[in-house]
């Protein structure tokens, strides 16, 4: 009987670990491993059991993909070495994403480093040519410790997103409605800090309860930033205010630099009027870039 109950546990443990070694990824940051990863997350994703999504040790290449749900359980998808993105950012394609989860409840992604190499991206960007990580309806999000690079969103939370939880996590050279926290985290030389944008359109759409707290920004433009007049180019914006309704954010204990002169700007709608926001224990002056 012990030793029947042995393998049994032997077994159980291992279901629960769904390492991307074990699909065919290859820890080399040459070769493409985005089919071992759908492999992995579709495994973990029809498990009735919490399970855990393993990247180990080792520099792995991930084409866009898509991690979507629903699934079944809760998972945790841990990473300790590194995901880097095709180094030609042509390789993107037309996806408009690099990573992108959908229709994922209750989720943990852990530690390890994402480097989406956005330099030549955004240098073909600056040249007028038709050349990030996001979350789309999704749910009971964490992303806790690690690192984040890209040449555009870190974190890219769109509609329908909920009950999300953002901490110890450091973004470099990038930027970011209901319920979602961003605590204990640092921002790098990004383009953006904490950041509510809205374009300016017509909408039924709100963002509400997001708390920003416990942040430092290390040379960083806008570290504070609310735009809901937000329309590139003035195309396709006739009215130029959103109608997302903004209400109860929290921005307290964020402290740093700015390398633009106004750190923290609140530009809200003139038709749908932000409400119930609040600021606390804020100290970011002004450097020179």
């Amino acid at each position: 009987m012990f030793f029947s109950s042995f393998l049994l546990m032997k077994s159980s443990t291992a279901a629960s670990n769904y390492n991307v070694v074990s699909f065919g990824a290859k820890p080399d940051g040459r070769t493409d491993s985005t089919k071992a990863f759908l492999g992995a997350w579709q495994a973990a994703c029809r498990s009735a059991a919490s399970v855990t999504v393993t990247v180990p040790r080792g520099s792995f290449l991930l084409k866009p993909v898509e991690f979507r749900g629903p699934c079944r359980n809760r998972i945790t998808f841990q990473i300790f070495g590194t995901i880097v993105a095709p180094s030609d950012y042509r390789g993107l394609g037309n996806f408009g994403y690099w990573i992108l989860f959908v229709e994922v409840n209750r989720i943990l992604i852990n530690g390890g480093t994402l480097d989406a190499r956005g330099a030549s991206f955004w240098a073909c960007r600056k040249s007028r040519k038709s050349c990030p990580v996001g979350a789309r309806s999704s749910s009971g999000v964490t992303i806790s410790g690690g690192t984040i690079a890209t040449g555009d969103d870190c974190i890219a939370l769109s509609q329908g997103s909920r009950n999300i939880w953002i901490e110890r996590v450091k973004l470099w050279t990038g930027t970011w409605n209901h319920n979602v926290t961003v605590t204990s985290s640092v921002f790098i030389k990004s383009q953006n800090g904490v950041r509510i944008k809205n374009w300016a359109r017509p909408s039924r759409g709100f963002v509400r309860n997001v708390v920003f707290r416990n942040l430092i920004m290390n040379n960083v433009g806008n570290p504070v930033i609310m735009d809901q007049k937000y329309c590139p180019n003035g195309n396709g914006c006739p009215r130029q205010s959103s109608g997302v309704m903004i209400s109860g954010v929290t921005f307290a204990n964020i402290k740093g630099t700015s390398t633009t002169p106004i750190a923290m700007k609140l530009d809200c709608s003139g038709s749908s009027h932000c409400t119930r926001l609040s600021g606390t224990a804020m100290g970011v002056p002004t450097v020179r870039s």
